[in-house]
C-alpha cells in the first residue's frame, strides 16, 4: 500500500492540497497522513502581555488546529479513504522530511502560496525547502488557479 505526506497549513490553498491527494489516493489505493506542522513554543513573551496569557493563547490555538485536522481526516474517512491526522509542533520544512521518512512516504502532496522571489528571499519556502532536501516525490499543488 502506497503513503502520501499531505501537510496543510489551513489556509486558502489547503482544500486545493487535500483533494488533489485524495484524487492520487483514490487512483492508486494509497493512506493519507494528514500532516499540520505548528510552530515550536514563542521564545519570547511580548512586553504588554504575560506568560500565562501567551500561554493560554498558544495552547487555545493549537487545540483548535489539532480538532480541525482530525475533523479533515474524519471527513475523508467518511468518504472511504483510509486517512490519519497528525498535528506536530517543530520547524516545519524539518519535521515534514522526518514524518515523510517515518512514515515511508511514497509522495508528499503540498501547496505552495505562490509568492514572489522578494517573500522567499526574505521568509523562504516551505515547499522549496522540501523539495531541495526530500528524497521522495513531491507534487506542489498551486494555492491559487491562474485566470
Amino acid at each position: 500500500m502506497k503513503h502520501l505526506l499531505v501537510p496543510i497549513d489551513f489556509s486558502a490553498g489547503t482544500d486545493r492540497v487535500v483533494a488533489a491527494a485524495a484524487r492520487i489516493a483514490l487512483r492508486e489505493d494509497a493512506v493519507l497522513h494528514l500532516l499540520h506542522v505548528a510552530p515550536p513554543d514563542p521564545d519570547f513573551i511580548p512586553y504588554d502581555a504575560g506568560p500565562n496569557v501567551v500561554r493560554d493563547q498558544v495552547a487555545e490555538d493549537l487545540r483548535e488546529e489539532h480538532r480541525a485536522i482530525q475533523q479533515l481526516a474524519d471527513r475523508l474517512s467518511a468518504d472511504g479513504f483510509q486517512a490519519s491526522a497528525r498535528m506536530v509542533q517543530g520547524a516545519t520544512v524539518d519535521t515534514i522530511l522526518a514524518w515523510a521518512t517515518r512514515i515511508e512516504a511514497d509522495c508528499i502532496v503540498m501547496g505552495t502560496h505562490g509568492h514572489g522571489a522578494l517573500h522567499r528571499l526574505v521568509l523562504g519556502s516551505v515547499s522549496e525547502g522540501v523539495l531541495r532536501k526530500t528524497q521522495c516525490p513531491v507534487l506542489v499543488v498551486p494555492a491559487r488557479v491562474a485566470t
